[in-house]
């Protein structure tokens, strides 16, 4: 126990103090903060031009919206209902991109939907949403002269926009959320794929340098390994907390800094918003802020981090362990370092589809195909992360478990085989391997 200790700890130290680690460190998580700044900056700021179609027939907006046309949004109206199916395949329907439904209890449930063909950018919809909002104001103003401020605040609340594709309407894969379990899965991959490469490399090294030999003379091959892995993955674990420290300091700052209480209503000065009319007013102002809204909630809100981050942890070290004892396999049968780059090749082929199957389950999530992928331990990792984001079901929880047990349960049985192909394929030199190779050394005791 003592001297795989002792080989830990020298794995750490030279992890922990190459330039790589230190570059890497700092580096990727500043990218990572960089590209969420430009999320948030420029989430919304694309140009469109949208042809919504609304549906009033009850009359409510008495074919009135703007008071002057919008240069990115026109608007046509029709006195009569139009099933979303209908407008989906109608010839007539498809010069609209949209549809906005508007039915005579909007005033009471202040709800509303809009169907598109393709989804616009959150500064579209915000736009949308507050014209149409705007006109429904002055309806009620109109409408209700005699009503209390407090009836009149009442009637008051923010309209509820529902956004749905006309082809998926019931909106069944543009939930933002997944993006983000995506963006967890692919973490995973990406550091399992480089700390993977790291066990090669110094298993092939140490292979090929001959110090091996010297090591093995004080240590067992089991403990050398099992060494080697631990130590490695310290160094990714470490190297994980310094990302999770750089990119949540980044965040509180940008969120107190960079862009402050804008999106919080409640915490602007109306008085100063309202001021003779030289700014824009209230709802102008919040619609600008609201821009970004989408993106920054997402961010702040909506991810519950320590729930994703517990179940990260978890699955990376699985992950590790399992992809890890391949990299470690490979390294120690092969006769020379060209030999390993070779067999590496199908790893990463398999990292790479690992990556695809959690787009896929982006795109199908209740399809068959991503509940069995779901508990395969080559693509669970990442498939798992996207279904977090999604929910589970009530009584569909212990789904997780069950893969996190098949995963761990898989990555001690390919550690035993690595472990028994390290022991006998580490000190075999000069030899081209073969599958023959691979059978023998698992034969021998």
């Amino acid at each position: 126990m003592r001297n795989t200790w002792i080989i830990i700890l020298r794995e750490i130290k030279e992890r922990v103090a190459s330039r790589s680690f230190v570059l890497f460190s700092i580096f990727g998580p500043l990218i990572i903060l960089g590209l969420i700044y430009l999320m948030f900056k420029f989430g919304g700021s694309e140009s469109e031009k949208w042809n919504v179609l609304i549906t009033d027939k009850a009359g409510i907006l008495d074919n009135k919206l703007l008071a002057h046309p919008d240069a990115n949004v026109s608007y046509s109206f029709a006195n009569d209902y139009i099933e979303h199916t209908d407008f989906a395949a109608g010839k007539r329907y498809q010069k609209f991109d949209a549809i906005v439904e508007i039915n005579e209890k909007v005033l009471s449930n202040k709800i509303a939907y809009v169907f598109y063909r393709n989804k616009p950018s959150f500064n579209l919809q915000t736009k949308v949403q507050y014209q149409v909002e705007r006109r429904l104001e002055e309806v009620m103003i109109k409408q209700f002269t005699t009503l209390s401020v407090e009836k009149f605040r009442e009637i008051k609340q923010p309209l509820k926009f529902n956004f749905r594709n006309v082809y998926d309407p019931y909106d069944q894969t543009s939930d933002i959320r997944t993006w983000v379990g995506f963006f967890f899965g692919t973490i995973i991959l990406v550091f399992i794929a480089l700390f993977g490469m790291t066990i090669l490399r110094s298993v092939t090294s140490e292979k090929s340098n001959r110090i091996v030999e010297v090591l093995l003379a004080s240590v067992k091959p089991r403990q050398l390994l099992v060494g080697k892995m631990t130590g490695i993955g310290i160094a990714a674990f470490i190297q994980f907390i310094l990302w999770i420290l750089v990119i949540g300091v980044g965040l509180y700052l940008m969120r107190a800094f960079l862009f402050p209480s804008i999106y919080d209503p409640s915490a602007m000065n109306v008085v100063q918003l309202t001021d003779s009319g030289k700014i824009m007013s209230v709802q102008e102002k919040l619609y600008e802020g609201n821009t970004f809204n989408a993106i920054v909630d997402l961010v702040y809100e909506r991810v519950n981090f320590s729930v994703m981050l517990t179940f990260f942890l978890l699955f990376f070290i699985g992950g590790y362990l399992f992809y890890g004892s391949f990299f470690a396999a490979i390294g120690s049968t092969v006769g020379t370092e060209n030999d390993g780059q070779q067999f590496v090749l199908p790893i990463l082929l398999i990292l790479s589809l690992s990556a695809y199957a959690g787009y896929y389950t982006v795109a199908n999530p209740e399809s068959e195909l991503a509940f069995w992928l779901h508990f395969i331990p080559f693509t669970s990792p990442v498939v798992v992360m996207v279904k977090l984001t999604y929910g589970y079901a009530n009584g569909e929880a212990y789904q997780i478990w069950l893969s996190l047990i098949i995963l761990l349960l898989s990555a001690i049985i390919c550690l035993s085989i690595a472990s028994k192909l390290y022991k006998n394929g580490i000190l075999q030199f000069g030899h081209r391997l073969r599958l023959k190779h691979i059978f023998q050394w698992l034969r021998i005791k």
